[in-house]
């Protein structure tokens, strides 16, 4: 029995992990594998605390961050509780593994004033790409919604009369999010711009390419990329950037956590709680500058 394909197809079908999440599992737990056979462990069911500490300490040595190390270490902790409930092993040899201190990195994000510079004195090409390129950006800014559930979106989501999104985070899980009539503009503009280049043809996707298919993440990335560079010196200028502005601009604004925490459909407060450093950092520059006695 091949015990991690049959972990992997628990993830993909019972869980319903995405395949990043489930290729980065499969990646952790082959090199554990490999390290096991290394010092003579042909079966991942042998393995004790003993020969997970000796990987440990070897990641560290080959200057793995803690970070990455914990993600390894999770990930082996899943593998292994999932064996156990199958029967397969008696004890977990991760049941005392804690997890290494690791420096917490605060997201970056735009600032308010580089997301007007973008939206207001970036010029846009006026034609299907350029209007789509824009919508990307505003979908992302005002929903903070995840490159996966941005490139699956349908028409049919889109709730103009409530003005409303529907998206499908992680594990399938639908959520509502609020929009303003502005977004609802621009989409019914690009959709307008969408059918001067496709005519009546069906599109299963709100969000094309030229050639009229899905988005792909590549081409999310590399436009991204590109408008975020015109505006930001950030070493990291990925979608992702959004979601960490969209939620450090509503909390800053006084948004409730949350609340942000049900628009970014976070499973856990904890998640959302790193936007607060972002927040508290604005705060101390702000009494800095304005208290008398700073």
């Amino acid at each position: 029995m091949d015990t991690i394909l049959s972990f992997l197809n628990h993830l993909e079908f019972e869980k319903r992990y995405s395949k990043r999440t489930i290729e980065s599992y499969r990646t952790d737990i082959f090199q554990f594998q490999h390290y096991c056979e290394n010092n003579l462990i042909n079966n991942l069911l042998l393995a004790d605390s003993k020969i997970v500490r000796g990987w440990i300490i070897s990641l560290i040595e080959s200057n793995c961050e803690n970070r990455s190390v914990n993600r390894k270490i999770s990930a082996l902790k899943t593998y292994y509780k999932y064996l156990l409930r199958q029967g397969l092993i008696e004890k977990n040899p991760l049941v005392k593994i804690d997890a290494l201190k690791a420096k917490k990195r605060l997201p970056g994000f735009v600032t308010d004033n580089q997301v007007e510079i973008l939206f207001d004195e970036i010029e846009f090409n006026s034609d299907f790409a350029g209007i789509r390129n824009r919508l990307i950006l505003e979908i992302f800014y005002y929903t903070g919604i995840r490159l996966s559930e941005l490139i699956h979106i349908h028409a049919i989501d889109i709730d103009r009369a409530n003005l409303t999104l529907k998206v499908f985070g992680k594990r399938k899980k639908e959520r509502i999010i609020p929009v303003v009539q502005e977004l609802i503009n621009d989409i019914d503009e690009y959709i307008e711009a969408r059918t001067r280049v496709f005519g009546q043809k069906k599109l299963d996707y709100l969000l094309v390419t030229a050639k009229g298919v899905k988005l792909y993440p590549k081409l999310v990335y590399r436009l991204v990329n590109h408008y975020l560079s015109m505006v930001t010196t950030l070493d990291k200028r990925s979608p992702h950037v959004w979601r960490h502005t969209f939620a450090t601009h509503m909390l800053n604004n006084g948004a409730a956590i949350g609340a942000i925490k049900e628009l970014l459909g976070h499973s856990n407060l904890a998640a959302t709680q790193v936007y607060t450093h972002n927040s508290f950092e604005k705060l101390k520059k702000v009494y800095n500058q304005a208290h008398p006695r700073a």
